[in-house]
């Protein structure tokens, strides 16, 4: 891990987002509340805190940080589902590793929920896809 000793406790503020294309089946059962293991967009928001809270367990170098606000969105569109995470601290060090692990966390468990239905005839997923994973905004400020 870098040395943060030395730096002085800061508000940090992070935005990520990202989406997974799916096909228009999936988006309506999504929507219709079909899916076989739940509510997709409740699962993935509970995933999506869960993810941002467990990010040092995951990536190695990252510290572990006293966070104190994890915030989630959801979108349903017509050939995806786009999220969004907000998280917020004050500390030693920033908070955008936490939002994008609670994107990825959020958009795999979508992927898990959906994906008997998304699978073609060979079992594979042609049209499932996660993209657009990026951090959005990213500040800090010392008030």
């Amino acid at each position: 891990m870098i040395d943060i000793s030395e730096k002085e406790v800061v508000k940090r503020e992070a935005i990520a987002e990202g989406f997974i294309s799916l096909k228009k089946a999936t988006i309506n059962a999504i929507l219709d509340g079909k899916v076989k293991k739940g509510n997709v967009i409740e699962a993935s928001k509970i995933a999506g805190v869960l993810g941002a809270k467990m990010t040092p367990q995951i990536i190695p170098h990252c510290h572990p940080i006293p966070l104190e606000s994890v915030s989630t969105q959801v979108e349903v569109k017509e050939d995806r589902v786009t999220v969004a995470c907000n998280v917020k601290a004050q500390y030693k060090t920033g908070v955008e590793m936490e939002a994008l692990t609670c994107v990825n966390s959020m958009l795999l468990t979508i992927w898990d929920m959906v994906k008997y239905l998304e699978k073609d005839r060979m079992g594979q997923y042609p049209k499932t896809q996660i993209s657009g994973i990026k951090v959005q905004m990213k500040k800090k400020s010392k008030d």
